[in-house]
C-alpha cells in the first residue's frame, strides 16, 4: 500500500474511533449541539454500526435528514445510578414527577408538528387526568411549572422540540407565557432504547410494566438459565462483557458470571477483548482483580475523577487516599473527616458549610466513589476496592 493510502487507512481507524468514543458519551448526537460529531457519524456510519453490532450487540440508527445519530444502548439492570439531568440550576437529577410529566409531554407531542406552552399544558393536563396513577398537573402551581418547564428543556436539548417564538424559561414566572414549538415526532420515537415497547410488556402489581421485561432481548433467547443454543450463549458471553467494559468505570472479575469470566480467560475472549478496546481508541487495562478501560482524550464520558471542580469529587479524592490507607472505617469516622476539611478551608464548599452541610457532603462524596466503582458500602461501613489504588493524594511543596 502506498504511503497515501496508509495515511487514508490511519486517518479512518483514528475517525471511527473518535466516533465511537463520542456516542458512547452522547448516545443521541444531534447536529443542533454538536454539528462536527454528527457530521463524523453520519460520515462513517458503516464502520460504525458495524462495530457496535458486533462487539455490543447495540444498533446505530444514523438520520442524516433529521440531523441526528442515536445509539440504542441497551443495559441488563435497570438501575438509577445514570438519571436524566436538569438543564438549569446545576445538574441536579430528575425525580419521579419530572420523569412523570416529560413521558407525558412526549406521548402529547406525537400528535403534532407544530404546538405552544399552553396548548401542551393543558394536553399534559387531560392526560394526566385520565391516567388513575398519575398525579394531576396544575400549570398554576409555581412547582409544577417548573418540573414542566424542566421536562421541556431536556426535550429542547435532545432536539424534539425548539422554540421558534418565544423562551421556554419565560414560563416559569408566568402560565400565560407564549411560547411557540416545532416539534419532530420522529426522534420522540428514538429516545426510548428498550428492546420490547412498554405497550408489549405485562402489567405488574402496580399497574406498571416491569422494567426487567423492557430490555428481554429476543436474540440471545432465555439468558436466565432457560434454553439457549451454543451461538445465542456464545453472542450473549460476548456482548455483555463488552458492555460492561464500555459502560462501566471498572469491571472487576468476582462480579462476573462464571461463562464472562471464562470467556475472558481464553484465548479468543482476550483478543476480543483487547481489539475491541484498541479499535476505539482506549487504553485497556488487565489487572488480578479486573479490567478497565482507559480514554486517553476523556471523550468517552461526561464524568470524570478527579476533578477539582466539584467539591464533591474533591472531597471523595480526600476520603479515598483515607480508605486506602486505614479503611474499612465507619459513617462516624468518615464525617468526623469531612468536619475537619469543612473547618480547615472555610471559604471552600461553601454550599455545604451550613447546618447539615457536611452530611450531605459525605453523601455526594461516597456517591461518587460508589458510581465510579471505587469503594463498597456496606452496613454503615465503606471499604475501598481495587481500583482505588490508581489515586493517591500527593502534596506539592
Amino acid at each position: 500500500m502506498s504511503r497515501s493510502g496508509n495515511q487514508l487507512a490511519r486517518r479512518e481507524r483514528e475517525e471511527i474511533a473518535r466516533a465511537i468514543r463520542l456516542l458512547l458519551r452522547d448516545p443521541l448526537i444531534s447536529v443542533h449541539l454538536d454539528p462536527a460529531g454528527f457530521d463524523l457519524v453520519r460520515k462513517r456510519r458503516q464502520p460504525l454500526a458495524a462495530w457496535f453490532d458486533y462487539y455490543c450487540g447495540w444498533r446505530l440508527v444514523v438520520e442524516p435528514r433529521h440531523g441526528y445519530a442515536r445509539l440504542i444502548k441497551v443495559r441488563g439492570d435497570a438501575g438509577s445510578a445514570r438519571p436524566a439531568m436538569r438543564r438549569r440550576g446545576g445538574r441536579i437529577p430528575f425525580d419521579r414527577r419530572r420523569y412523570t410529566l416529560f413521558c407525558l409531554a412526549c406521548a402529547e407531542l406525537l400528535a403534532t408538528p407544530v404546538t405552544t406552552i399552553g396548548m401542551l399544558a393543558r394536553s399534559v393536563v387531560q392526560a394526566a387526568a385520565a391516567e388513575p396513577d398519575v398525579p394531576e398537573f396544575d400549570p398554576l402551581r409555581a412547582d409544577e411549572r417548573s418540573a414542566f418547564v424542566d421536562a421541556l428543556k431536556l426535550l429542547e436539548h435532545y432536539g424534539v422540540i425548539a422554540a421558534t417564538d418565544g423562551m421556554t424559561d419565560a414560563y416559569l414566572k408566568d402560565a400565560e407565557a407564549k411560547v411557540l414549538y416545532r416539534v419532530d415526532t420522529s426522534r420522540i420515537t428514538r429516545l426510548l432504547a428498550t428492546p420490547v415497547p412498554p405497550s408489549r410488556t405485562g402489567d405488574a402489581d402496580d399497574g406498571w410494566p416491569d422494567p426487567a421485561d423492557l430490555a428481554v432481548e429476543s436474540r440471545y433467547g432465555d439468558t436466565d438459565g432457560g434454553e439457549r443454543t451454543g451461538t445465542q450463549r456464545a453472542l450473549w458471553t460476548r456482548h455483555s462483557l463488552i458492555r460492561r467494559l464500555l459502560d462501566d468505570p471498572v469491571v472487576y472479575r468476582k462480579e462476573l458470571t462464571s461463562a464472562q469470566r471464562e470467556y475472558l480467560a481464553s484465548p479468543t475472549g482476550r483478543r476480543t477483548a483487547r481489539e475491541a478496546a484498541e479499535r476505539a481508541g482506549f487504553v485497556l487495562e488487565e489487572r488480578a482483580e479486573g479490567l478497565l478501560l482507559v480514554d486517553p482524550e476523556g471523550l468517552s464520558t461526561g464524568e470524570r475523577f478527579p476533578d477539582d471542580g466539584s467539591p464533591a469529587k474533591v472531597a471523595a479524592l480526600l476520603l479515598l487516599d483515607l480508605l486506602a490507607t486505614h479503611g474499612p472505617l465507619s459513617s462516624i469516622r468518615l464525617k468526623q473527616e469531612i468536619d475537619g476539611i469543612l473547618e480547615r478551608f472555610p471559604g471552600w464548599a461553601k454550599a455545604y458549610q451550613s447546618t447539615g452541610g457536611p452530611a450531605r457532603l459525605l453523601d455526594d462524596a461516597l456517591d461518587v466513589l460508589t458510581l465510579f466503582g471505587l469503594v463498597h458500602r456496606s452496613e454503615g461501613m465503606t471499604l475501598s476496592l481495587p481500583a482505588a489504588a490508581r489515586y493517591r493524594v500527593a502534596l506539592e511543596t
